[in-house]
């Protein structure tokens, strides 16, 4: 079977893990609460300590932490909650400043194998590795980088050399929460599991390919951050590209987890790069009012583009990826529209209507896939309706992506984690794109963005706008 468990930086688990970034809104609203599924699980066994700039003491952020939990899904497990907040400890401390890491060191203790999670701006990282290295705090340890991982490739390529200077490539494991979702893991096992869809998975069979990660809401207290970052950089070269090296790769060559990362891989740097002509950018209504936010920002909250793979597979066939913040809904869905038949012999089936079949994997909120098809309707005359064929939905009791990434960074498992090669390939896509194109439209909140959107998709139909509560 498919070995899942790709061990790296040795075979023993973690014997603390220390959060850069502690005080920030990624650990108030996911790392708590999978600390608490882990313990919960009682799987969390180690110290856990916290370093932030903020000048609070480890009482202050075991409230924090009791206080995310019980707003995040509500308290349900006190004994588990108790022995997470008595393993958590607070290093105050600027990440410049030596003193910072010695300090981590005393608390550190006897522990040898710790692992780093750095969810701070990507910006510091660098900062942080080094203070790790010259402390001695980096022998036989794991460090485990938040995304985006550099702002552009030079920045990509930089960074890595920085971790690798202290860390062994099978010690940094690169987070994309995307992949550890249960429905992009389906993605995976759907495509290689079942026999009837390889033959149709081709250029020759598929018209087109959807994807859309869309929120409802807008960049709440995150100006700063987003004034550097952008859709681009924060969704479309990380989480969309890789459900497109997914859904586009070939078979793996070897029964290990090795050889997805190689497909996946080989499928990243066969993406052509985009050109400015493929990509929409959109900016919410009322943006710039947010704090944090410049005046004339032109950083966008929306992007629409087209992508094209150059391989034997995928030739010609072109992928449609948006993304955006204040869209009509919070969803995530694939569609892989196929090609007609190849003769038109019902009159209700013409290539125009909209009558072609199609698969849709739905991964966020719930989750699903389904097969568009054709049924006729009761009666002498040949007219049909299309009728999706449900397949699967999601499971109770599923890990939460951080829980799982967490807990497998933990003892090793590198399985789920970005590479180097593919995180440097994703950027060399997005490059050309990231100076060179047009300013921000504008778009109405909880619409599904600028309506100059459609343009890029309408030579193969129109963009498919997933509804909130289907199936």
């Amino acid at each position: 079977m498919l070995e899942l468990d790709e061990c790296r930086g040795g075979t023993e688990a973690s014997d603390a893990l220390v959060l850069f970034g502690v005080t920030g809104n990624l650990a108030r609203k996911k790392i708590f609460p999978a600390l608490y599924a882990l313990a919960k699980r009682g799987v969390l066994d180690v110290p856990v300590v916290g370093v932030a700039a903020s000048q609070w003491n480890s009482a202050q952020l075991r409230q924090r932490a009791k206080d995310s939990i019980a707003k995040s899904g509500g308290i349900d497990d006190q004994p588990a909650l108790s022995q997470l907040l008595s393993r958590l400890h607070y290093v105050s401390g600027d990440y410049n400043d030596p003193e910072t890491f010695q300090a981590l060191k005393k608390v550190l203790g006897d522990a040898r194998r710790p692992a780093y999670y750095l969810a701070i701006p990507t910006a510091l990282f660098a900062t942080v590795i080094k203070g790790i290295a010259a402390a001695g705090l980096a022998d036989h340890a794991r460090v485990i980088l938040e995304k985006p991982f550099g702002r552009d490739l030079a920045s990509a390529r930089a960074l890595n050399r920085v971790a690798r200077s202290v860390f062994p490539e099978n010690s940094i494991f690169r987070i994309d929460h995307y992949l550890a979702k249960e429905a992009i893991m389906n993605i995976l096992y759907f495509r290689f599991a079942n026999s009837f869809l390889e033959p149709i998975w081709n250029r020759n069979y598929v018209a087109s390919i959807q994807i859309t990660l869309s929120e409802n809401f807008g960049i709440e207290d995150r100006g700063a951050f987003y004034e550097t970052t952008g859709c681009l950089r924060d969704v479309v070269q990380n989480h969309l590209f890789q459900i497109v090296a997914l859904l586009a790769m070939e078979p793996p060559t070897y029964r290990e987890f090795g050889a997805v990362h190689d497909a996946t891989a080989t499928v990243l740097k066969a993406m052509r790069p985009l050109k400015a002509e493929d990509l929409l950018r959109g900016q919410y209504a009322g943006y710039r009012k947010e704090p944090g936010v410049a005046k004339q920002s032109d950083v966008e909250t929306f992007c629409a583009l087209r992508l094209f793979i150059d391989s034997w597979r995928w030739e010609g066939v072109p992928w449609y990826l948006r993304s955006g913040k204040y869209l009509a809904e919070t969803i995530a869905e694939v569609i892989v529209q196929l090609k007609p038949p190849p003769q038109r012999l019902f009159a209700d089936a013409a290539p125009l209507s909209g009558s072609a079949n199609y698969l849709r994997f739905r991964l966020s909120p719930n989750s699903a896939v389904a097969l568009a098809a054709r049924v006729k309707r009761a009666g002498q005359e040949f007219i049909g309706d299309q009728h999706e064929l449900y397949l699967l939905d999601e499971r109770p009791g599923e890990e939460g992506p951080y829980e799982r990434l967490l807990g497998d960074a933990m003892v090793g498992k590198g399985a789920l984690f970005t590479r180097e090669d593919s995180v440097e390939a994703a950027w060399a896509v997005v490059a050309p794109v990231l100076k060179d194109h047009q300013r921000v439209i504008s778009y109405s909140r909880h619409s599904w963005g600028p309506k100059q959107a459609d343009a890029l998709i309408k030579a193969d139909g129109h963009w498919h706008n997933p509804i909130h509560g289907q199936a």
